[in-house]
């Protein structure tokens, strides 16, 4: 079992940017792909963006390109989301995910086959 827990969402303006973080424990997070989904009120789940358990292979939406990145430091068991140039249509609630797949396979990946999720947290973009 893997226990995911986010942190870093607030609001912030349109253009600014934010920094998630998503501790791990309790598991093999260093050898899962790692991921971030979004959910936006009345939407479903969508994938974010997805890193291979080394960290050499990334993927992203076509939202996120450009504008986010996806990190991970395995010692500390984290990993990050960095976005920028933050747009209204950001506000969401952000997941972590960590998934036996691929990080390419996590991009089109059902939200009920994501082996372990974190608990969300709320980005509100303002004007």
């Amino acid at each position: 079992q893997v226990q995911l827990v986010e942190s870093g969402g607030r609001s912030v303006q349109a253009g600014g940017s934010l920094r998630l973080s998503c501790v791990a424990s309790g598991g093999l997070f260093s050898r899962y792909a790692a991921a971030w989904f979004r959910q936006a009120p009345g939407k479903e789940r969508e994938f974010v963006a997805s890193i291979s358990w080394s960290g050499g292979t990334t993927h992203y939406s076509d939202s996120a390109k450009g504008r986010f990145t996806i990190s991970r430091d395995n010692a500390k068991n984290t990993q990050y989301l960095q976005m920028n140039s933050h747009e209204h249509e950001d506000t969401a609630s952000y997941y972590c995910a960590s998934d036996r797949a691929a990080p390419e396979t996590i991009v089109t990946r059902e939200p009920h086959r994501i082996d372990y999720w974190g608990q969300g947290t709320e980005v509100t973009v303002s004007a």
